[in-house]
């Protein structure tokens, strides 16, 4: 019998956690390892109770593991400028690496709507969790029309922004501004991103706001849903929260300055709003902005190994 691609995670915290939790329900992929820093993590000791290799002494550690001989592709959960370190250690390996930090050594993926023309990179940056929310529902009203401008807020329970949130603020809204032009397709993106302390906990909410070129509002209605059917089905919380708007934007309106097309009569506001709800696998079900994450890069992961690379023109 042929075996299944086998993983291995670099950090033990929560999202290094929450993956392994998620890689444990793959039909895809065997998680085989786990390497943090910290002995007494919780991480470790629920692989540990699960039988995969595990070690306390970082990337070096995992690279000393006799598990480490048969993995297929490595998710870095740990912080960007551990990254750094992480992949140069993993490079003479040639190990395929998934990172979900804000390094962004390799391209930006986000799997609904690029990873097929990625699949021969080695090393695939996860943006950010607001990216991942919101970029496929851009990339959807790109197929339709011209997008001058996106907008998007982020909306999160600030118990579930932990201390690398909160000190990369400015890190997440440039790499999602960039990614929602790179991936997207706008012309020129903004992000912005709010820690709501409302208790009990809210889930997490997404607003994408786009000025397009005037199309079908029937077309936009499908484009956007389609996609957000895509997504859902590697992140079954994520839903569309109300019916999609489409307004038009009058001529003296001065949001077009935004999008570069004051002269331009055949604009209109799209505005969708999104809603993430986490699958507590090993985080709070609120805590949809880290599950999105976590469940986006599984997919990645899965599509690594199965897709056939797209040969280079």
């Amino acid at each position: 019998m042929t075996r299944r691609p086998r993983a291995a995670i670099i950090g033990s915290g929560n999202i290094g956690t929450d993956l392994l939790m998620k890689l444990r329900r793959s039909n895809v992929l065997d998680v085989v390892a786990m390497a943090g820093i910290d002995a007494a993590s919780d991480g470790l000791a629920r692989a540990a109770a699960l039988d995969v290799a595990v070690t306390a002494d970082g990337v070096t550690g995992l690279l000393a593991l006799d598990a480490f001989a048969g993995v297929d592709v490595v998710f870095d959960a740990t912080s960007a400028a551990a990254h750094h370190v992480n992949d140069a250690a993993l490079a003479e390996s040639g190990r395929r690496i998934v990172d979900l930090t804000p390094a962004a050594i390799g391209p930006y993926v986000v799997p609904a709507v690029n990873m097929a023309r990625l699949s021969g990179q080695r090393n695939l940056n996860m943006v950010t969790c607001g990216g991942q929310a919101t970029i496929p529902v851009v990339a959807a009203l790109s197929g339709v029309a011209d997008v001058h401008y996106a907008e998007i807020v982020a909306s999160i329970s600030s118990r579930s922004a932990g201390p690398g949130t909160r000190a990369n603020i400015d890190e997440f809204t440039e790499t999602t501004a960039r990614a929602l032009e790179i991936v997207g397709g706008a012309t020129r993106g903004k992000a912005i991103i709010v820690l709501n302390p409302a208790e009990p906990p809210m889930l997490m909410r997404d607003t994408v706001v786009a000025l397009t070129s005037t199309t079908d509002e029937d077309a936009i209605d499908a484009a956007v849903t389609a996609m957000v059917a895509q997504v859902a089905r590697y992140v079954p919380g994520y839903r569309l929260a109300q019916r999609i708007r489409v307004d038009p934007v009058p001529a003296s309106d001065p949001r077009r300055r935004l999008a570069g097309a004051a002269g331009r009569l055949d604009l209109q506001q799209v505005t969708v709003f999104l809603e993430v709800e986490g699958a507590a696998d090993y985080l709070p079900a609120y805590a949809g902005n880290l599950d999105i994450m976590t469940a986006a890069a599984v997919r990645v992961a899965e599509q690594l190994v199965t897709l056939t690379p797209e040969p280079v023109r």
